[in-house]
């Protein structure tokens, strides 16, 4: 697995790319750095507004941030965006978080 600053080189030379955009964020993540995870998927979430993993992440990272409220609103567009996309799996795992929080 390439490391965060490989990732970023990456991105840097194609800003535009949809998967290392999330892959830096997971990156983030898995670093703890959790609200710029969070802030690197919202960014996602905004200009690929049906990608539906993004979503999903950044509600779990709002949740482990105890931003409870927004991590519900979060989830609630990535559901629409599971529809959108005709991903059942996906809105069924949303829709079961949201009953956890």
């Amino acid at each position: 697995m390439p490391s965060r600053e490989q990732l970023e080189r990456l991105l840097d030379s194609n800003p535009a790319d949809e998967f290392l955009q999330y892959a830096v964020a997971m990156a983030c993540a898995g670093e703890g750095n959790l609200p710029e995870a969070a802030a690197r998927l919202s960014a996602l979430c905004e200009s690929c507004p049906n990608h539906v993993s993004a979503w999903f992440q950044r509600g779990q990272i709002l949740n482990r941030l105890d931003e409870t409220d927004e991590a519900r609103t979060v989830l609630q567009a990535g559901i629409a965006a599971a529809q959108r996309v005709g991903d059942s799996h996906a809105e069924a795992e949303m829709l079961a978080f949201i009953d956890m929080l």
